[in-house]
């Protein structure tokens, strides 16, 4: 079927509905691809890390968190931050629903990581572009049609056959025992570590969808920034507070971890993996989660091809057949795209609204409001006029 320009051009403004929501999401993606060989860049021959991670996590979430004061206060005054702490003091007390969800996510990972292997667990948490859309129906209540659900499926399919191609080239799953493969893979899923599993995709997706949410719906007339800050702020308490908890608080702040931290290399990763998280909440309030998951479907594409480029992995049928899955997804989503601007449009009217009333009252107020002429200063002039000090 052939469309004119008209149509694509719609199409293009229902995908990207602001003039700077394609540039947000190429920049979100090469952020995410910067991050996977940044961080691949950083690990030793077996694949540890000579830095301590949490010392990592934590620097990252202050970063975040000074980058957004810092962004906030180039257009506003210190005291009109306090003032708009106090003022919308509930949205930072919703700002812990999405920080505790990410926070569980988080440790859940380490939990689910020691009790399944790799190719299991890369392959149910590919459940989450699936999960996403549930999630997103049931919060904006918004219904995702048919071709939206199949295009989200495909995409699914192609995350989970990358991911076996990644863990077919580890040595670990080499191995000459039967069980190995589908056998091993239900064994792992008749287990009380399925449930826990479910629950950390649950989470991530949950997060995600509510930060959506409170960006363009409850808390759409918070500047975005100050919603930056609230979000950091919780994500440290609740970090801070598992740790306290878990006694290893301290142990992310020795010398030895805070010295490890100060090289270039992972100076590179605390500063991207900071733009990210920005990067993300502009993508949220201008994109959809629904899209996001295809930018992370995407990345996975440009980072195997990179991954070949730098470090020789080499790109097997799978990732062939992934990347035409993902790409054909894209493609299939991009001609119905899911179109959700919230209360964003209302707010950006009565914005419009105000300035074109202050504009025009601005105009109109030296007309109206001539500057009151002392009485002495008024008999003066009318002397002057009638021409009676006129020198002959």
């Amino acid at each position: 079927m052939n469309l004119s320009y008209g149509q694509y051009r719609k199409r293009w403004e229902a995908l990207f509905p602001t003039p700077y929501s394609f540039i947000i999401f190429i920049v979100y993606m090469a952020l995410f691809i910067n991050q996977g060989i940044t961080v691949t860049a950083s690990q030793r021959a077996d694949s540890s890390y000579s830095y301590n991670t949490v010392t990592v996590v934590l620097f990252t979430e202050v970063t975040k968190l000074i980058a957004s004061i810092l962004i906030y206060l180039k257009d506003n005054s210190i005291c009109k931050l306090l003032g708009d702490v106090k003022l919308h003091a509930q949205i930072l007390v919703l700002y812990m629903v999405p920080a505790l969800l990410y926070c569980l996510y988080n440790n859940l990972a380490f939990v689910n990581l020691a009790a399944f292997d790799p190719t299991t667990y890369f392959m149910l948490l590919q459940l989450r572009v699936v999960v996403t859309g549930i999630v997103f129906q049931v919060i904006f209540k918004k219904q995702l049609s048919k071709r939206q659900w199949v295009s989200l499926i495909i995409l699914t399919v192609g995350c989970v056959i990358k991911q076996l191609s990644t863990s077919k080239k580890k040595p670990s799953d080499v191995v000459t025992e039967p069980t190995t493969g589908v056998a091993t893979v239900l064994s792992n899923l008749s287990s009380v570590y399925t449930l826990l599993l479910l629950v950390q995709i649950f989470c991530s997706c949950l997060a995600g969808v509510y930060n959506e949410k409170l960006l363009k719906d409850t808390g759409v007339e918070v500047p975005i920034m100050m919603q930056n800050i609230f979000m950091y702020i919780d994500s440290i308490l609740c970090g801070g507070a598992v740790l306290a908890i878990r006694g290893e608080l301290t142990s992310a702040f020795t010398s030895f971890a805070l010295s490890q931290v100060w090289r270039p290399s992972v100076v590179v990763i605390i500063l991207n993996n900071a733009a990210v998280g920005i990067v993300t909440s502009l993508f949220l309030k201008n994109l959809n989660s629904i899209l996001k998951t295809f930018a992370s479907a995407l990345e996975l594409v440009f980072i195997a091809i990179l991954s070949w480029i730098i470090f020789s992995i080499p790109i097997d049928m799978w990732t062939v057949m992934a990347i035409g899955l993902v790409t054909y997804a894209t493609f299939m989503y991009a001609q119905n795209p899911v179109v959700n601007r919230g209360r964003l449009d209302e707010v950006e009217k009565g914005r419009a609204k105000k300035k074109m009333q202050a504009a025009i009252q601005r105009k109109v107020q030296p007309h109206h409001a001539q500057p009151a002429v002392p009485v002495h200063n008024m008999a003066w002039n009318v002397w002057q006029t009638s021409g009676l000090t006129t020198v002959k």
